[in-house]
Protein backbone atom coordinates (compact mmCIF):
# COMPACT_ATOMS: atom_id res chain seq x y z
CA UNK A 1 0.00 0.00 0.00
CA UNK A 2 1.03 3.63 -0.35
CA UNK A 3 3.49 5.01 2.16
CA UNK A 4 2.05 6.94 5.12
CA UNK A 5 1.25 10.55 4.30
CA UNK A 6 4.32 12.64 5.06
CA UNK A 7 4.16 16.22 3.90
CA UNK A 8 7.76 16.80 4.97
CA UNK A 9 8.89 14.68 2.00
CA UNK A 10 7.16 16.98 -0.46
CA UNK A 11 9.85 19.52 -1.15
CA UNK A 12 12.65 20.05 -3.60
CA UNK A 13 13.07 19.36 -7.27
CA UNK A 14 11.02 16.48 -8.70
CA UNK A 15 11.07 15.34 -12.31
CA UNK A 16 8.39 13.64 -14.44
CA UNK A 17 10.57 10.69 -15.36
CA UNK A 18 10.93 9.93 -19.05
CA UNK A 19 9.46 6.58 -20.10
CA UNK A 20 11.79 4.90 -22.60
CA UNK A 21 10.20 2.40 -24.97
CA UNK A 22 11.52 -0.18 -27.40
CA UNK A 23 10.81 -0.52 -31.13
CA UNK A 24 7.40 -2.07 -30.34
CA UNK A 25 6.60 0.84 -27.98
CA UNK A 26 6.79 -1.35 -24.91
CA UNK A 27 8.40 0.10 -21.80
CA UNK A 28 12.15 -0.50 -21.95
CA UNK A 29 12.88 -1.67 -18.41
CA UNK A 30 16.65 -1.40 -18.59
CA UNK A 31 16.57 2.16 -19.93
CA UNK A 32 13.91 3.19 -17.42
CA UNK A 33 16.03 1.89 -14.55
CA UNK A 34 19.03 3.74 -15.97
CA UNK A 35 17.04 6.98 -16.17
CA UNK A 36 15.91 6.63 -12.55
CA UNK A 37 19.52 6.25 -11.42
CA UNK A 38 20.65 9.11 -13.65
CA UNK A 39 18.32 11.68 -12.08
CA UNK A 40 18.67 10.49 -8.48
CA UNK A 41 22.46 10.33 -8.60
CA UNK A 42 22.50 13.91 -9.90
CA UNK A 43 20.40 15.40 -7.15
CA UNK A 44 16.71 15.10 -8.03
CA UNK A 45 14.60 15.05 -4.84
CA UNK A 46 11.61 13.09 -6.16
CA UNK A 47 10.10 11.36 -9.18
CA UNK A 48 6.71 11.79 -10.80
CA UNK A 49 5.83 8.57 -12.59
CA UNK A 50 3.62 9.03 -15.65
CA UNK A 51 3.37 12.78 -15.74
CA UNK A 52 2.80 14.70 -18.95
CA UNK A 53 6.37 14.37 -20.22
CA UNK A 54 6.30 10.71 -19.18
CA UNK A 55 3.63 10.28 -21.90
CA UNK A 56 1.03 8.86 -19.51
CA UNK A 57 -1.68 9.28 -22.17
CA UNK A 58 0.11 6.72 -24.37
CA UNK A 59 -0.05 3.83 -21.89
CA UNK A 60 -2.83 1.65 -20.55
CA UNK A 61 -3.33 1.14 -16.83
CA UNK A 62 -1.45 -2.16 -16.70
CA UNK A 63 1.55 -0.59 -18.39
CA UNK A 64 1.55 2.37 -16.02
CA UNK A 65 1.34 0.14 -12.96
CA UNK A 66 4.14 -2.09 -14.25
CA UNK A 67 6.26 0.94 -15.10
CA UNK A 68 5.74 2.33 -11.61
CA UNK A 69 6.73 -0.98 -10.06
CA UNK A 70 10.01 -0.76 -11.98
CA UNK A 71 10.55 2.84 -10.88
CA UNK A 72 9.84 1.99 -7.24
CA UNK A 73 12.14 -1.00 -7.32
CA UNK A 74 15.00 1.00 -8.83
CA UNK A 75 14.39 4.01 -6.58
CA UNK A 76 14.57 1.72 -3.53
CA UNK A 77 13.32 4.43 -1.19
CA UNK A 78 16.00 6.95 -2.11
CA UNK A 79 13.46 9.63 -3.09
CA UNK A 80 9.65 9.95 -2.97
CA UNK A 81 7.67 8.64 -5.95
CA UNK A 82 4.39 10.23 -7.04
CA UNK A 83 2.04 8.55 -9.51
CA UNK A 84 0.20 10.55 -12.18
CA UNK A 85 -3.52 10.02 -12.76
CA UNK A 86 -4.86 11.67 -15.91
CA UNK A 87 -7.99 9.85 -17.05
CA UNK A 88 -11.04 11.87 -18.01
CA UNK A 89 -13.80 9.98 -16.20
CA UNK A 90 -14.06 9.96 -12.42
CA UNK A 91 -14.66 6.21 -12.50
CA UNK A 92 -11.44 5.52 -14.43
CA UNK A 93 -9.42 7.86 -12.19
CA UNK A 94 -10.69 6.11 -9.08
CA UNK A 95 -9.87 2.67 -10.47
CA UNK A 96 -6.33 3.70 -11.40
CA UNK A 97 -5.75 5.61 -8.15
CA UNK A 98 -6.77 2.53 -6.15
CA UNK A 99 -4.35 0.33 -8.07
CA UNK A 100 -1.54 2.84 -7.62
CA UNK A 101 -2.28 3.12 -3.90
CA UNK A 102 -1.60 -0.60 -3.55
CA UNK A 103 2.05 0.19 -4.35
CA UNK A 104 4.51 1.87 -1.95
CA UNK A 105 4.13 5.27 -3.63
CA UNK A 106 4.23 8.55 -1.71
CA UNK A 107 1.26 10.19 -3.39
CA UNK A 108 -0.76 10.69 -6.55
CA UNK A 109 -1.08 13.74 -8.79
CA UNK A 110 -4.51 14.06 -10.42
CA UNK A 111 -4.84 16.10 -13.60
CA UNK A 112 -8.14 17.90 -14.15
CA UNK A 113 -10.10 16.25 -16.99
CA UNK A 114 -8.88 17.18 -20.44
CA UNK A 115 -11.01 17.64 -23.59
CA UNK A 116 -14.26 18.18 -21.64
CA UNK A 117 -14.94 21.17 -19.37
CA UNK A 118 -16.85 20.24 -16.20
CA UNK A 119 -18.47 22.87 -14.01
CA UNK A 120 -16.60 23.98 -10.93
CA UNK A 121 -19.05 22.06 -8.76
CA UNK A 122 -18.48 18.91 -10.81
CA UNK A 123 -14.70 19.33 -10.49
CA UNK A 124 -15.00 19.58 -6.71
CA UNK A 125 -17.01 16.35 -6.73
CA UNK A 126 -14.48 14.73 -9.10
CA UNK A 127 -11.46 15.47 -6.93
CA UNK A 128 -13.26 14.71 -3.67
CA UNK A 129 -14.38 11.31 -4.97
CA UNK A 130 -10.89 10.33 -6.11
CA UNK A 131 -9.32 11.45 -2.84
CA UNK A 132 -11.98 9.59 -0.82
CA UNK A 133 -11.19 6.40 -2.73
CA UNK A 134 -7.57 6.53 -1.48
CA UNK A 135 -7.99 8.19 1.94
CA UNK A 136 -4.53 7.23 3.21
CA UNK A 137 -2.69 8.57 0.16
CA UNK A 138 -1.30 12.07 -0.38
CA UNK A 139 -3.15 13.73 -3.28
CA UNK A 140 -1.80 16.54 -5.45
CA UNK A 141 -4.03 18.55 -7.75
CA UNK A 142 -2.24 18.72 -11.09
CA UNK A 143 -3.24 22.04 -12.68
CA UNK A 144 -2.30 22.33 -16.35
CA UNK A 145 -4.65 24.63 -18.28
CA UNK A 146 -2.37 24.66 -21.32
CA UNK A 147 -3.01 20.95 -21.91
CA UNK A 148 -6.55 20.68 -20.51
CA UNK A 149 -7.99 23.76 -22.19
CA UNK A 150 -9.25 25.54 -19.06
CA UNK A 151 -7.97 26.75 -15.71
CA UNK A 152 -9.04 25.79 -12.22
CA UNK A 153 -10.10 28.90 -10.28
CA UNK A 154 -8.18 29.51 -7.07
CA UNK A 155 -11.49 29.48 -5.19
CA UNK A 156 -12.02 25.87 -6.25
CA UNK A 157 -8.49 24.82 -5.29
CA UNK A 158 -8.74 26.57 -1.92
CA UNK A 159 -12.06 24.84 -1.24
CA UNK A 160 -10.60 21.41 -1.98
CA UNK A 161 -7.50 22.13 0.09
CA UNK A 162 -9.60 23.13 3.09
CA UNK A 163 -12.29 20.45 2.88
CA UNK A 164 -10.67 17.24 1.59
CA UNK A 165 -8.26 15.88 4.23
CA UNK A 166 -5.77 14.20 1.91
CA UNK A 167 -5.64 16.84 -0.82
CA UNK A 168 -2.45 18.37 0.46
CA UNK A 169 -0.71 19.91 -2.52
CA UNK A 170 -0.77 21.21 -6.06
CA UNK A 171 1.48 20.95 -9.09
CA UNK A 172 0.82 24.30 -10.71
CA UNK A 173 1.77 24.39 -14.39
CA UNK A 174 0.04 27.69 -15.17
CA UNK A 175 3.16 29.83 -15.02
CA UNK A 176 0.95 32.50 -13.40
CA UNK A 177 3.02 33.74 -10.48
CA UNK A 178 0.32 36.08 -9.17
CA UNK A 179 -2.23 33.26 -9.00
CA UNK A 180 0.30 30.92 -7.41
CA UNK A 181 1.26 33.51 -4.83
CA UNK A 182 -2.38 34.11 -3.94
CA UNK A 183 -3.00 30.37 -3.65
CA UNK A 184 -0.06 29.97 -1.28
CA UNK A 185 -1.31 32.92 0.79
CA UNK A 186 -4.84 31.58 1.00
CA UNK A 187 -3.67 28.11 2.03
CA UNK A 188 -1.06 29.29 4.53
CA UNK A 189 -3.37 28.39 7.42
CA UNK A 190 -3.26 24.65 6.60
CA UNK A 191 -0.82 21.95 5.58
CA UNK A 192 -0.72 22.42 1.81
CA UNK A 193 2.32 22.49 -0.47
CA UNK A 194 2.60 24.17 -3.84
CA UNK A 195 4.97 22.87 -6.50
CA UNK A 196 5.84 24.95 -9.54
CA UNK A 197 5.10 22.96 -12.69
CA UNK A 198 6.65 25.37 -15.19
CA UNK A 199 10.41 25.01 -15.55
CA UNK A 200 10.94 28.67 -16.44
CA UNK A 201 9.49 30.08 -13.19
CA UNK A 202 10.99 27.86 -10.48
CA UNK A 203 12.97 30.71 -8.91
CA UNK A 204 10.07 33.20 -8.69
CA UNK A 205 7.83 30.40 -7.42
CA UNK A 206 10.27 29.66 -4.59
CA UNK A 207 10.36 33.37 -3.78
CA UNK A 208 6.57 33.21 -3.35
CA UNK A 209 6.76 30.26 -0.97
CA UNK A 210 6.53 27.21 -3.21
CA UNK A 211 7.90 24.04 -1.61
CA UNK A 212 9.55 22.89 -4.80
CA UNK A 213 9.03 22.22 -8.48
CA UNK A 214 8.35 19.46 -10.97
CA UNK A 215 10.54 20.03 -14.03
CA UNK A 216 10.81 17.95 -17.18
CA UNK A 217 14.27 19.38 -17.85
CA UNK A 218 15.41 17.67 -14.67
CA UNK A 219 15.57 14.52 -16.79
CA UNK A 220 18.33 16.03 -18.93
CA UNK A 221 20.07 18.78 -16.94
CA UNK A 222 19.47 17.70 -13.33
CA UNK A 223 22.42 19.51 -11.79
CA UNK A 224 21.40 22.81 -13.38
CA UNK A 225 17.72 22.49 -12.48
CA UNK A 226 18.27 21.11 -8.97
CA UNK A 227 20.73 23.92 -8.40
CA UNK A 228 17.88 26.45 -8.56
CA UNK A 229 16.27 24.86 -5.50
CA UNK A 230 19.46 23.85 -3.69
CA UNK A 231 21.03 27.28 -3.98
CA UNK A 232 17.78 28.98 -2.99
CA UNK A 233 17.35 27.03 0.24
CA UNK A 234 21.03 27.61 1.02
CA UNK A 235 20.41 31.36 0.80
CA UNK A 236 22.33 31.83 -2.45
CA UNK A 237 19.54 33.69 -4.22
CA UNK A 238 21.80 35.20 -6.87
CA UNK A 239 23.13 31.75 -7.72
CA UNK A 240 19.63 30.29 -7.88
CA UNK A 241 18.55 33.03 -10.25
CA UNK A 242 21.67 32.48 -12.36
CA UNK A 243 20.74 28.81 -12.76
CA UNK A 244 17.21 29.80 -13.73
CA UNK A 245 18.47 32.26 -16.31
CA UNK A 246 20.80 29.64 -17.80
CA UNK A 247 17.96 27.10 -18.01
CA UNK A 248 15.29 29.33 -19.53
CA UNK A 249 16.60 29.76 -23.10
CA UNK A 250 17.08 25.99 -23.34
CA UNK A 251 13.61 25.23 -22.05
CA UNK A 252 11.98 27.94 -24.18
CA UNK A 253 13.62 26.56 -27.31
CA UNK A 254 11.49 23.43 -26.86
CA UNK A 255 8.29 25.38 -27.46
CA UNK A 256 8.77 25.32 -31.24
CA UNK A 257 8.72 21.52 -31.19
CA UNK A 258 5.73 19.22 -31.04
CA UNK A 259 4.78 18.36 -27.45
CA UNK A 260 6.14 16.19 -25.88
CA UNK A 261 8.87 15.28 -28.38
CA UNK A 262 11.36 17.91 -27.26
CA UNK A 263 12.21 16.34 -23.90
CA UNK A 264 13.25 12.99 -25.35
CA UNK A 265 14.88 14.73 -28.31
CA UNK A 266 17.09 16.83 -26.03
CA UNK A 267 17.94 13.80 -23.93
CA UNK A 268 19.00 11.91 -27.05
CA UNK A 269 21.06 14.89 -28.22
CA UNK A 270 22.89 14.61 -24.90
CA UNK A 271 23.67 10.97 -25.71
CA UNK A 272 21.28 9.54 -23.13
CA UNK A 273 19.58 7.09 -25.54
CA UNK A 274 16.06 7.27 -24.08
CA UNK A 275 14.46 6.13 -27.32
CA UNK A 276 11.72 7.65 -29.42
CA UNK A 277 8.50 9.36 -28.47
CA UNK A 278 5.38 7.25 -28.91
CA UNK A 279 3.53 7.67 -32.19
CA UNK A 280 1.91 9.76 -33.48
CA UNK A 281 4.48 12.04 -31.81
CA UNK A 282 7.57 12.12 -34.02
CA UNK A 283 11.09 13.34 -33.43
CA UNK A 284 11.74 17.04 -33.89
CA UNK A 285 13.42 18.14 -37.12
CA UNK A 286 14.08 21.23 -39.19
CA UNK A 287 14.27 24.69 -37.67
CA UNK A 288 12.79 23.69 -34.26
CA UNK A 289 15.55 21.10 -33.84
CA UNK A 290 18.20 23.57 -34.92
CA UNK A 291 16.84 26.09 -32.43
CA UNK A 292 17.08 23.53 -29.62
CA UNK A 293 20.63 22.64 -30.62
CA UNK A 294 21.60 26.30 -30.72
CA UNK A 295 20.21 26.93 -27.24
CA UNK A 296 21.99 23.87 -25.89
CA UNK A 297 25.28 24.98 -27.46
CA UNK A 298 24.92 28.47 -26.04
CA UNK A 299 24.22 26.91 -22.64
CA UNK A 300 27.40 24.86 -22.90
CA UNK A 301 25.74 21.48 -23.35
CA UNK A 302 26.61 20.73 -26.96
CA UNK A 303 29.90 21.31 -28.76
Amino acid sequence: MSNPIDISKMKGLFTPILTPVDAEERIDEAKLRRQVDFVIERGVDGILAFGSNSEFYMFDDDEMIRGTEIILDQTAGRVPVIFGVGHISTRACIALAKRAAELPIDGIAVLHPMFIKPTNEALVHHYAAIAAAVPDTFVFIYHNPGRCGYALPNDLIVELAHTVPNILGIKDSTGDITALQELIRRCSDIDFVAFVGKDTVVFPGLCCGAAGAVCSTGNIFPELVCGIYDKFVAGDYAGARENQFKLNPIRLSQDAASFPAATKDMANLMGMDVGASILPTEATGGSPLEGMKRAMREGGYLA
